[in-house]
């Protein structure tokens, strides 16, 4: 190949980069004005995107944690008592 075939090819190649380039902006553009008209883009799992929580649906949720927790901290000192009562001490065990 001679030098002027290579900066012909070269001078093709550049012209081609700006046109897919141009295109690709175009794309951008199409795709932003799409997502403004949708509102919510979605996520790469296909799930909506993040959402936002009202103050008295989150002290709704604290209220019922704390009393789901309340119940759970309650059972377990029974539940505790129960097992050491079940299965007895080291010395009772041993044979």
């Amino acid at each position: 190949m001679g030098t002027i075939e290579v900066a012909g090819m070269l001078k093709t190649l550049r012209g081609e980069r700006a046109h897919v380039q141009k295109e690709l902006a175009n794309l951008d553009k199409a795709i932003g004005a799409i997502r403004e008209l949708v509102g919510t883009e979605q996520t790469p799992n296909g799930r909506p995107g993040k959402r936002t929580m009202s103050a008295a649906a989150r002290r709704k949720i604290a209220r019922a944690t704390k009393v789901a927790l309340g119940k759970v901290q309650e059972g377990k000192g029974r539940l505790k008592a129960k097992r050491q009562h079940r299965l007895g001490t080291a010395e009772s065990l041993s044979l």
